[in-house]
C-alpha cells in the first residue's frame, strides 16, 4: 500500500556473470526470499524488502532485489557471486564461504499438522510418517540430525521440497496433501490466518535465526557497513516498528474468527463484491480493505443495528449518513459507496507527513472514534513526545482516551480508543486473507496475473490458481 520514493527498485534476473562490487558499479544486488515474511508479493514492500531499501539509501546505492522461491536458489545466487548479499538467509553453523550478520529476528522449528487429525504431539507418534520440509532449511539440517540418532527402520521419512515456499507447504497440509510438515514459527504465525485448521504439533530443537549472509571472499567494507547498520536498527527502534508494521496484527483473531471470516467468503462476498470493487472505483482504495473493513463493522450484514443506531453494511452514523446524501442505510450499495468516500476523506484529510501504510491505519481508525477524537488523540500524542504520524505509536496513545487525566484536556472528550486499535488489527488481518484469496482490481477490471498455480478460492472454484500472497 505504500511505495518506497527516491529508489530504483528493479526486480530481474541478474547475468551469468559475477557481479562487480557496489562501489565500482553503484548498484547493490541482493537476494530474498519470496514469502510474505519477508516482501510482498506484487509490489514494493515486506520487512526484509524496507530493510534493505534503507540500507541501500544510506548507502547510497541503487537496489536491485532478485525475489527467490527457496533456500536453495538464495544460497546459490550468494555462492556463484551473483548478488553482494542474501537478505531473509537463516544463521548455520559451519557455513562454509559465508559470514553472517547479528541476527534480525528469531523464530522457534516446530512439526505442523491438520488439527482435525489425530495429534502427532510425541517423538513416538512420528514413527514411519513422512514429515515434508523445504531443502536447505534449518528444520532439514534438524530432522536429519534427529534421523541420525535413531537409524531404526520405525523413524520417520523426511522428504525434501524444493521450488515452493513456506506457504506452500503448510498449504499441503492444509489440503491433506500431506500429514506434517516440518517449518519456522514466524510462517506459521502467518500461515494460520489463512488456514485455521492448521495446528503446532511438536516443536523441535533449536531456534532459527535470521540475517543477511555475505561470501566470505567479498567486499568486506560492504560487510562492515552492513553489520553497523543492523546494530543502528536494533538500539534506534526501527526493528520493533517494522515488526509491528507487518506482523503486529496476526495474532488478533481466534481460529474460529477466521474459520466464519473464510465461510463468509465463499457464501455472502459474490452479492457484494461488485459494490466494494465500484467502490474502489470513486475512492481509490483497494476494494478487498473496504470489504474487510465492512465485515469487520457488520459481518457483512446490509440490515445491520447498534444500540446507538448506528446502521448498515458500513455501520453509518445518520449524520454521516446525511451528508453524504444516502437515502436509505440499510441499503448495502448506498452504504458501501458513501462508506468508501467517508473512510477517503478521513485518510485524505490526515497531515501530508503521515506516510503509507500508517496514514490508512490512522485513518481506519478515525472511521470508528470519528476525527474530532483522532484530533484529541493526536494532541495526546504530541504532548507524550510521541509521533502522531506513526500507527505504531498511536496503538499505544488511544487506549489513553478513557482515563480522565488525558480526556478531560480534549472539546473531544472521552473515547474507547483501545476499540479503535482492536478494530484497525483485525481489519488487517481480514485484509491480508482477501489478498491472498481474492484477486486485485485494476483498471476497471479483475486482475488474475498475479496468480499462482495451483489451490482454489474458500468459497468458489479458481481462475487459473490463488491470487498471490501479499
Amino acid at each position: 500500500m505504500h511505495r518506497v520514493l527516491g529508489i530504483l527498485v528493479v526486480f530481474a534476473l541478474v547475468a551469468c556473470t559475477r557481479i562487480e562490487t557496489p562501489r565500482q558499479q553503484d548498484e547493490l544486488v541482493v537476494a530474498v526470499r519470496n514469502t510474505p515474511a519477508f516482501i510482498a508479493v506484487g509490489e514494493e514492500g515486506g520487512f526484509e524488502h524496507d530493510l534493505i531499501t534503507r540500507f541501500a539509501r544510506e548507502s547510497g546505492l541503487r537496489l536491485r532485489v532478485i525475489p527467490v522461491r527457496d533456500y536453495t536458489e538464495l544460497m546459490a545466487l550468494l555462492k556463484q557471486g551473483k548478488v553482494h548479499f542474501a537478505a531473509s538467509a537463516t544463521i548455520t553453523d559451519h557455513a562454509e564461504g559465508i559470514r553472517y550478520t547479528a541476527p534480525l529476528r528469531e523464530a522457534r522449528q516446530v512439526l505442523v499438522q491438520n488439527g482435525n487429525a489425530i495429534l502427532l504431539d510425541t517423538p513416538e507418534s512420528l514413527s514411519g510418517k513422512q514429515i515434508e520440509v523445504l531443502g536447505g532449511s534449518p528444520e532439514a539440517l534438524t530432522l536429519k540430525t534427529l534421523q541420525a540418532g535413531n537409524p531404526s527402520p520405525a523413524s520417520f521419512v523426511l522428504a525434501e521440497q524444493n521450488g515452493i515456499g513456506e506457504i506452500d507447504l503448510l498449504e499441503r497440509i492444509n489440503q491433506h496433501k500431506s500429514e506434517i510438515a516440518a517449518t519456522d514459527s514466524l510462517h506459521f504465525d502467518i500461515a494460520a490466518n489463512f488456514f485455521p485448521e492448521l495446528e503446532v504439533a511438536q516443536e523441535l530443537p533449536g531456534a532459527v535465526r535470521f540475517a543477511w549472509a555475505f561470501p566470505l571472499d567479498g567486499d568486506a567494507a560492504l560487510f562492515g557497513k552492513a553489520q553497523a547498520f543492523i546494530a543502528r536498527i536494533h538500539q534506534d527502534g526501527t526493528l520493533p516498528r517494522l515488526n509491528d508494521r507487518y506482523f503486529g496484527h496476526i495474532h488478533r483473531l481466534d481460529q474460529a474468527a477466521i474459520t466464519g471470516f473464510l465461510e463468509h467468503i465463499g457464501s455472502l462476498l459474490p452479492h457484494l463484491q461488485r459494490n466494494f470493487i465500484d467502490a474502489q472505483e470513486i475512492s481509490g482504495i483497494d476494494w478487498r480493505l473496504l470489504a474487510a473493513l465492512a465485515y469487520q463493522e457488520s459481518h457483512w450484514d446490509p440490515l445491520a443495528t447498534s444500540p446507538t443506531n448506528v446502521r448498515g453494511i458500513m455501520m453509518l452514523t445518520e449524520d454521516t449518513a446525511d451528508r453524504l446524501h444516502v437515502s436509505n442505510r440499510l441499503d448495502a450499495r448506498q452504504s458501501i459507496l458513501a462508506g468508501a468516500r467517508y473512510l477517503a476523506d478521513l485518510i485524505d484529510d490526515l497531515p501530508k507527513e503521515t506516510r503509507e501504510p500508517d496514514r490508512t491505519w490512522i485513518g481506519l481508525a478515525s472511521y470508528n472514534i470519528g476525527q474530532g477524537h483522532m484530533n484529541g488523540a493526536r494532541a495526546i500524542a504530541k504532548g507524550l513526545k510521541r509521533d502522531a504520524n506513526s500507527w505504531y505509536e498511536m496503538k499505544q496513545v488511544l487506549p489513553l482516551m478513557v482515563r480522565e487525566q488525558y480526556y478531560k484536556r480534549l472539546k473531544s472528550g472521552r473515547a474507547r480508543g483501545g476499540e479503535a486499535v482492536i478494530m484497525v488489527e483485525n481489519i488487517r488481518t481480514y485484509f491480508d486473507i482477501l489478498s491472498r484469496f481474492e484477486p486485485a482490481h485494476k483498471n476497471g477490471t479483475l486482475d488474475f496475473a498475479e496468480f499462482r498455480l495451483g489451490g482454489c478460492t474458500p468459497g468458489r472454484p479458481c481462475k487459473g490458481g490463488v491470487p498471490a500472497v501479499r
